[in-house]
């Protein structure tokens, strides 16, 4: 298959679709369980911290085995590795309709994770493969819009076929399963991410060294998982320090979050164009110390969904910047396993934070837990201000990109 050219996509509506689709994967693994999950725990007499170890353990298996997926993306492509997560992702996910033990439950949720760090990693390599300038923006954007979707809809679905049992809601999983099937028949077999032996990149830990810029993007993935956390775990507790307790209510405010990084996804491109990388971040981190400093002194529910919307916007524009910044920075050999390394970096963050934060709110308050987090903001925020940002493009040595026109500059891989 022809290579695409700058500023355009593969050329096909297909591929897209399934990326997208699959890039919502991410997003409804752990909202799949969180509708049933007092139902799980109350069937297979299991403790709050056990009952939560179902959400998490997948996150953990993420974070651990994203580097290895990125490994194998950068040496056989991104086609078979993908499609492999995703069918691992639909077995192990829809293992829960059948489990009858939280010890199963527990270990299919790991093997899920496994699958989970493919499918992250893959979508997103691919992306940057296959689109270029303007077009890769828009397909950014609409990527951000695709996982704030399957934020509300996912959850939605779930709650709707809990009421008949808790197994139910993993069925949605195997979705993962056709998904795979269609990723092995559609994506094209080369221009992926693989290896170009002729210009290596050395290796992911001297990449590090001569781009420490990238560790920089990774601490950003970081603080946004760990806030955006912050407001899954004690948003609702908020809500019901101001009076709001009906189910309904809360979950209409904490979409805010969801809704508003839809909208902004669908405008990306054109920000991204009209404010550049650096203004674009410094814009997400005033989002964010706005966002967090209305949440920590508002006690008006309505101002609350307000910062709910701000945090959003600001999820929205950092989520595709940081990723096309990350992407960028590494030579078409690493793509995989620099890209890899932001999974790790976003579910270790979504790990950390009840572990930072939820110590401060239990002896003080939620207020006093998002005064702390609009400081986080705050410190990200005067980052951005001093230090310098390069779009990647302008700094990257020449052995980072080919000088044959020819050459894709995704680079090319070892599939048949």
């Amino acid at each position: 298959m022809t290579p695409p050219e700058e500023g355009r996509s593969v050329g096909r509506p297909a591929p897209l679709v399934i990326l997208l689709l699959a890039s919502t994967l991410t997003i409804m693994a752990g909202a799949v369980v969180a509708p049933v999950l007092e139902v799980i725990r109350s069937d297979l007499g299991v403790g709050g911290t056990a009952a939560g170890l179902i959400i998490t353990t997948h996150g953990l298996a993420t974070a651990l085995a994203s580097p290895l997926a990125g490994w194998l993306i950068d040496r056989w492509g991104v086609r078979v590795p993908l499609a492999g997560g995703l069918v691992l992702y639909g077995v192990a996910g829809g293992a829960g309709m059948v489990t009858e033990s939280y010890a199963a439950l527990i270990a299919s949720r790991f093997v899920f994770g496994l699958g989970a760090a493919a499918v992250f990693t893959g979508t997103t390599v691919a992306l940057l493969a296959y689109y270029r300038g303007t077009a890769r923006d828009k397909v950014m954007g609409w990527r951000s819009t695709a996982i704030s979707l399957g934020g509300v809809a996912w959850p939605l679905l779930a709650g709707a076929l809990g009421e008949f049992s808790w197994h139910t809601p993993f069925a949605i999983y195997t979705l993962g399963i056709p998904l795979g099937l269609a990723t092995l028949l559609v994506l094209p077999r080369a221009a992926a991410a693989g290896t170009d032996r002729d210009e290596k990149g050395g290796g992911i830990l001297p990449l590090l060294r001569r781009r420490p810029a990238i560790l920089g993007y990774y601490a950003m993935l970081i603080v946004a998982s760990l806030l955006l956390y912050s407001l899954a775990v004690f948003a609702p507790i908020r809500l019901g320090e101001v009076g709001v307790r009906a189910p309904f209510i809360v979950a209409l405010v904490s979409m805010a979050n969801s809704v508003a990084m839809t909208l902004v996804g669908l405008a990306y491109a054109k920000a991204r164009a009209g404010l550049g990388y650096r203004r674009l971040l410094q814009l997400v981190a005033l989002l964010w110390v706005t966002a967090f400093a209305i949440m920590s002194t508002t006690g008006s529910p309505v101002l609350i969904a307000v910062a709910m919307g701000l945090f959003g916007l600001g999820m929205g524009l950092q989520m595709p910047a940081v990723t096309v910044l990350i992407g960028d920075s590494a030579p078409p050999d690493l793509r995989g396993q620099a890209t890899a390394l932001s999974g790790t970096a976003s579910f270790a963050g979504q790990f950390v934070s009840p572990l930072l934060l939820g110590p401060l709110v239990d002896t003080t308050s939620v207020r006093t837990g998002y005064l702390a987090a609009a400081g986080i903001a705050l410190v990200l925020l005067v980052v951005l201000l001093v230090v310098r940002l390069n779009d990647p493009g302008e700094t990257a040595g020449e052995q980072d990109t080919p000088k044959d026109p020819a050459v894709p500059a995704a680079g090319t891989t070892k599939e048949a």
